[in-house]
Order: structure tokens, then sequence, then C-alpha cells
């Protein structure tokens, strides 16, 4: 049956496989995961970005190594229906251009804005705009190690030093878009907007800068999921329902691989999340420099 416990403490030994799900505040997971693997989870499912640095994240991807415990992230867009499509599309056309569109919903305000850089204070590229990062690793070579050169576009980006609800002042960007350019001649953006609206997306387009595709989520089929969702959870934040289908996809394949051994497709490892967050730390203060100058 289900056991509500108030620690991971009050669980009894494992009689089956036990797959251990981390979704709290980052700041949280480095113990959590800890005491997950004294509890014997056989495997993790480990939320973005997974630790607020990357020394915290490299020491909880030993620490698992070490016991033999397998950590798998929660990066749902690496499945995403609108990921795989705009990526098909631009492999077919040779020369095309590919931009990965993340939005949330806050209100404009800096009431909204403080409230949501305050939760988040490791900072949006190391929270919002860290799934479209683990895209660019997964599938572009992007590395700290392989970037030739990352810009930021002024016209769009923004950052806001506002006050959280603990009175202390918080600075991030509310909105930012961003090319990198690899050395190995791979090119990429990226655009998030912290009050962008509910929908993410991804754009083609030519060497003439002509949008040729565009695909969303959710697209028609899967509006009819988000408007039941709606419906039944009025008070959940907008985005939840778009990516519903993204994350049942994940945690199946995570239940699954726990149970049977096979490999998660598509699923990144605490490996490519370490990858990920070297790279959100290595972009953060060239972005903020770029939009003081």
């Amino acid at each position: 049956g289900v056991k509500f416990t108030v620690s991971l403490d009050d669980l009894p030994p494992p009689e089956h496989p036990r797959l251990a799900l981390i979704s709290g505040r980052t700041a949280d997971n480095p113990r959590l995961l800890s005491e997950s693997i004294a509890k014997g989870a056989k495997c993790i499912y480990l939320e973005k970005p997974g630790a607020p640095t990357v020394a915290e994240l490299e020491a909880m991807k030993k620490e698992a190594e070490d016991a033999g415990v397998e950590v798998l992230m929660g990066y749902n867009k690496n499945v995403c229906k609108y990921v795989r499509k705009t990526r098909e599309f631009a492999e077919a056309h040779p020369g095309s251009h590919v931009t990965f569109v993340s939005n949330n919903a806050y209100e404009n305000t800096p009431e909204s804005l403080g409230e949501c850089f305050e939760r988040n204070a490791e900072g949006m590229l190391k929270n919002m705009a860290i799934h479209e990062l683990a895209l660019l690793v997964s599938f572009y070579d992007v590395s700290v190690d392989n970037i030739e050169s990352a810009t930021v576009d002024k016209e769009f980006s923004s950052m806001q030093t506002l006050k959280g609800t603990d009175g202390k002042d918080y600075t991030d960007f509310d909105k930012i878009k961003f090319t990198i350019k690899t050395k190995n001649g791979k090119e990429v953006s990226v655009q998030a907007d912290r009050c962008g609206g509910t929908d993410s997306f991804a754009t083609v387009t030519d060497s003439s800068g002509k949008e040729t595709f565009r695909y969303y989520m959710p697209d028609e089929e899967d509006k009819v999921n988000v408007k039941k969702l709606q419906e039944k959870y009025p008070t959940a934040m907008p985005y939840f329902f778009t990516q519903d289908p993204d994350y049942i996809t994940v945690k199946e394949r995570v239940a699954k691989h726990t149970v049977d051994g096979e490999p998660a497709e598509g699923i990144a490892t605490i490996g490519v999340a370490v990858e990920t967050l070297k790279v959100a730390e290595y972009l953060t203060p060239i972005f903020q420099k770029q939009l003081s100058e």
C-alpha cells in the first residue's frame, strides 16, 4: 500500500527495487540523495538542476557511483515531441538554425518576479532555462570546452534586481535570448521568458533568417489533455499542464529501467546534468556582463 512519512528514516527496508524521486528545493537535494542511498534506493530520479553548484552535483555523482546507484534526471524536454520534430526538420534541411523557446506565465510585476527570483535563487540559467541547456549539451555538442562564442540578444533580454518576500535583493534575468556557436561548427539559440505565457516551442530558420518551421508544446492533440487538466486542477501553474505527457514519459521510462535494467531511452544521466550545470555557471556571468555594457 501507500505509506506517508515525514522522513526517509521512517521507510521500511525495500522488498523490491526501490526508486527514489527527488523533487524539492535544489539546496536540499544533496542531503536527500544521501538519505535515499542509505535507505536502499537502486535508482534515483533527480529533478533539475540537481544541485545548486557543479561541485555539489559532482560530489553527488561520485557518492552514487561508489554506492552502485544510478541517477537519472528529470529533463522532460529531452523526450518532448516538439524537440524531436524540430530536430528532424532541421537535420533534413542543411543550413538551418534552431531556436528553442521556453515560456512561463508569471505576472510581469516586481512582486511576482521578486518571489520567483527568491524561490529560484540559483538563477534562470540554472532553473527555468536549464532544460534548454540540457538539450544543447545532449544534441548540439555544447560544453564549456567546446563553446566558441556565446552572445546575448540585448534587444530581447532583461536583467532586474528585485526584492523577494524576505526583503532581500535578488538579481536575475526575467527574460533572455542568446546564441551559442561551438568550436566544431554548430550554432543554436535559446529564448526564455518568465512572463511569456504558457507555451514552449521551437523554430527553424534558413540561412537568410526566414522562419521555415515552428512546432508548439502543446500541439493540437495535446491541447485536449491540457483542457481536461485545467478543469481538474484550476489553481495549478499553467505550464504544468503542457508538460504533463512528457513527465509521464520520463517517469515511466525511469521506473521501467529500475525494474528491468534496460536502458532508459532518451533520459539524461547525472553526467549530462553536471555538464549542463557547468555550462549554466559559465554562461551566467558572461551574459550579465554583456547586458551591463
